[in-house]
């Protein structure tokens, strides 16, 4: 468990690829990634994840000290309902809360994720959310 305010400071952090390689995201996907943070003791995962069969069915998530759920965006998935009953529809983001992890959902904010269709522009929208730079080439689809 983490305070919010350790929470927010991970997700505040400047987050770097350990091992910078092409990305890529083919139906199926299911990669994590290892991120360092400007503090070389704090270590991160970056998931990637694809549906086979709905293939705009994706999932970016972020976890600090490589257990914990700070960020998750979940496009064109399944409604998730908060525990407080709210039902949310559609394309939504997860933030670490205090007491609840990463159970609690809203609905993307257009202001910060462009374009959810193009799966790169969202994977670009993700990493600057969580404040990973120095972002490695993405390639949706190997050729």
């Amino acid at each position: 468990m983490l305070t919010q305010t350790e929470a927010d400071g991970l997700i505040a952090m400047n987050k770097r690829f350990e091992n910078p390689r092409t990305i890529t995201m083919p139906p199926g996907a299911d990669e994590s990634y290892d991120l360092v943070g400007d503090d070389p003791r704090e270590r991160f995962l970056l998931d990637l994840w694809r549906g086979t069969l709905r293939l705009s069915k994706l999932k970016f998530q972020t976890r600090g000290r490589k257990i914990i759920v700070l960020v998750r965006v979940d496009i064109n998935g399944s409604p998730h309902t908060n525990p407080d009953g709210q039902r949310v529809e559609g394309t939504h983001i997860h933030r670490y809360r205090a007491g609840y992890d990463d159970k609690w959902a809203v609905p993307l904010d257009p202001t910060e994720f462009s374009d959810t269709s193009s799966i790169e522009q969202a994977y670009r929208d993700f990493c600057r959310v969580c404040n990973i730079i120095e972002i490695p080439t993405f390639q949706p689809e190997p050729s």
